[in-house]
């Protein structure tokens, strides 16, 4: 396995077709069919069974690509152990998370690991879905940070914040009136089944918040119309600040949407809603002295 030959065989399985992986590689597709012709010569197997322009993986093709990805991912890691013994002062960091989130959580922690580590360049990826999935696949992701996540067996997590989950209405609705104060609540408490009613704008239910509007629903006994679905927190706020239905979003979001769009904003249900942020970093890979202070710095800004 040479790393020439490994990145060829990764396009190739990533495009399943020569022509779209050559082009990634800058190299020609006649280059590409010799390589793959030499390969299977030397092995004598198939690693792809051609379907029209399409090459999918045998199973010979599916194993040889499991290792190829942890042969690259440990010359990733011999790398960056070795850019981190020559200097601790410079470095790269390349950091997945969701689009709304980067907004949101970025300027909190950027500018203290920015003033620390000025050498340090850093990529912000922004997914919209199947974050820890790329995380796993992709060996030049350091981390994901992620609110919507199952664990992974093959990823190791830690907490950088947990927020609550709030209701979002529009600034006159009368509901608002009926709110209390309680001691262990940040924002005045309202009874969701005041709004049985009343519309929502939601997530998706395979999103987290979608999952915690359904638990609250179930809950309380009730069935409040849905005219709206979308997977984007901010579409959720200015949609319940203009009225047009009740919402639910982290308190992240909802602190960075507030000055744009007057609302009222409450805690709910028994007990209260909350979401975890983490951090996530594959387990066994190596972790340069500015990626641990990474982590920490942004812990400390975000509690």
């Amino acid at each position: 396995m040479d790393f020439i030959g490994l990145q060829y065989f990764l396009a190739i399985a990533k495009h399943r077709n020569l022509t779209k992986a050559a082009q990634e590689l800058y190299i020609s597709q006649p280059t590409l069919t010799k390589f793959l012709q030499k390969l299977e010569q030397e092995t004598g197997g198939k690693f792809f069974r051609k379907n029209g322009h399409h090459y999918e993986l045998t199973f010979l093709g599916q194993r040889y690509l499991e290792y190829a990805r942890k042969v690259i991912t440990l010359h990733q890691d011999w790398e960056k152990e070795l850019a981190d013994m020559r200097s601790s002062y410079k470095g790269e960091l390349n950091i997945a998370m969701p689009p709304m989130r980067s907004t949101c959580l970025i300027p909190q922690f950027l500018p203290e690991f920015h003033r620390r580590h000025p050498g340090v360049h850093i990529n912000f990826y922004e997914y919209g879905r199947l974050i820890q999935d790329r995380l796993l696949t992709d060996g030049n992701l350091d981390f994901a940070i992620l609110s919507d996540w199952q664990p992974h067996p093959n990823l190791n997590y830690e907490i950088l914040k947990i927020e609550e989950i709030l209701l979002i209405l529009h600034p006159e609705h009368p509901a608002a009136q009926k709110a209390i104060r309680r001691d262990h609540c940040r924002y005045p408490w309202l009874d969701l089944s005041l709004l049985a009613d009343y519309p929502f704008i939601l997530h998706f239910p395979d999103q987290n918040t979608g999952r915690a509007a359904a638990q609250l629903f179930e809950q309380y006994h009730i069935q409040p119309p849905v005219p709206f679905y979308t997977s984007n927190n901010q579409t959720c706020i200015q949609l319940a600040a203009q009225g047009l239905g009740a919402s639910f979003a982290p308190e992240s979001y909802v602190q960075h949407t507030a000055f744009l769009w007057p609302m009222q904003v409450f805690s709910v249900g028994e007990p209260l809603l909350y979401n975890k942020l983490v951090i996530a970093h594959r387990k066994n890979s190596y972790l340069s002295t500015y990626a641990l202070e990474f982590i920490e710095i942004a812990k400390k800004c975000l509690k």
